[in-house]
């Protein structure tokens, strides 16, 4: 038969959906399964949001201009504005998820076999994303110790070759939960400046920065404009998953030209969705205060009662709503499965993302999980209990 290309080949499995039909197996058992995997908050998206697509007198759903809808783009501009971060709409492309803005980021700067340089662990799929553009992750490792920290620059540093083309940054992280200071973003700023890098900075999570700490943007440093590139998506921020509406932002004008072309090839983004995430914008402050409350409560249970059982240890984030936990076992991938094959604990069980997926390096992170604390504080002590029950019993 024809063959599979070795990028395909190449692909990663996700480790966030990768052992969905094991939970699924476990629903027709008749257990409960708490979904701690995956970032799909319980949080109810906007209703200004949904009752735009409800009202909108659209008589044909058309194309919207590739770079995404004037308009909307003015209005976005206007948000970044009330963070203290200064584009213009021309600074911004929307893309059909953070997902595309960031693959159009690497089509953008990099060619076949160049290199990227990206703390780890990060986003899963920066792997397949890196895979697919045909481009080389280089690792520089974090430490659950450090609470997941910026390595220091000296380490970055030194594994930066002529194919080296940006720095990659999740802030707040995704899985950690690590929000990056001011002056860590200086100490990057700097050292894209004096290597004539990009800094591409994943900031879907901006809105979720807990205990009276501010978030700081590439897009605030002074000096860094032709160098930064941000990957942004209303995903997360407004309970919007299934919209697929992200952006591509930067004052470089020969990258966006560039991103530009890649976004006239797929068209555009999706009109109704786009509809949606502009309505969202008038989504009051009131929402976001108490999304970020509820998640300040969930997040301190989670820590709390993970610290409750020997052996684990755990980062307490900063940001977003994931976690990193070391548990005592040899293959958290292992675990994981067998939680949802073969244990239940009151005829209830937990579907947790192996960390192994959310590194490039090889045999690290395999004794770890990433929790997303997406659901109530009630379910969250439930699931913990789960697994504080399992780690009795399980053998590896």
């Amino acid at each position: 038969m024809p063959s599979i290309s070795k990028k395909g080949l190449k692909m990663p499995e996700s480790p966030i959906r990768k052992l969905v039909p094991y939970a699924e197996e476990a629903n027709k058992q008749g257990k409960t399964v708490y979904y701690l995997n995956i970032g799909q908050p319980d949080i109810k998206s906007p209703t200004v949001a949904l009752d735009a697509v409800k009202i909108h007198s659209l008589d044909v759903l058309a194309y919207s201009r590739s770079e995404g809808a004037e308009d909307y783009r003015k209005k976005i501009a206007l948000y970044y504005h009330k963070n203290n971060i200064e584009v213009t709409h021309n600074d911004i492309i929307v893309t059909t998820g953070g997902s595309e803005a960031l693959l159009f980021a690497f089509g953008s700067i990099m060619d076949e076999d160049d290199e990227i340089i990206i703390p780890e662990p990060f986003y899963a799929n920066y792997n397949g994303f890196s895979t697919a553009s045909g481009v080389n992750i280089v690792p520089v490792i974090s430490k659950i110790e450090d609470n997941f920290a910026l390595p220091p620059i000296a380490e970055f540093e030194k594994l930066i070759t002529p194919k080296t083309k940006a720095i990659l940054i999740c802030n707040p992280g995704n899985p950690t939960g690590y929000l990056y200071s001011k002056e860590e973003i200086k100490q990057l700023a700097a050292l894209v400046k004096k290597h004539d890098l990009f800094l591409i900075a994943d900031e879907v999570y901006r809105e979720f920065v807990y205990d009276g700490i501010s978030h700081y943007s590439i897009l605030q440093e002074q000096g860094l404009e032709e160098h930064a590139i941000v990957v942004d998506s209303v995903s997360k921020r407004y309970s919007l998953c299934g919209a697929r509406i992200g952006y591509l932002v930067s004052k470089n004008k020969a990258v966006m030209q560039t991103a530009l072309k890649f976004a006239q090839a797929r068209l555009s983004p999706p009109t109704l969705a786009q509809i949606a995430a502009e309505a969202a914008l008038e989504t009051p402050q009131s929402y976001f205060d108490n999304v970020k409350e509820e998640y300040v409560k969930r997040r301190d249970v989670l820590i709390e009662e993970l610290r409750k059982i020997p052996g684990v240890k755990v980062a307490k984030p900063n940001g977003a709503f994931y976690c990193i936990a070391e548990l005592p076992v040899k293959s958290a991938d292992d675990f994981a499965r067998w939680l949802l094959e073969s244990f239940d604990y009151e005829n209830n069980t937990v579907m947790v993302a192996p960390a192994a997926g959310f590194y490039s390096t090889p045999g690290v992170g395999l004794n770890q999980i990433r929790i997303a604390y997406v659901l109530n504080e009630q379910s969250l002590k439930t699931a913990v209990k789960v697994i504080a029950e399992a780690l009795k019993v399980y053998q590896d």
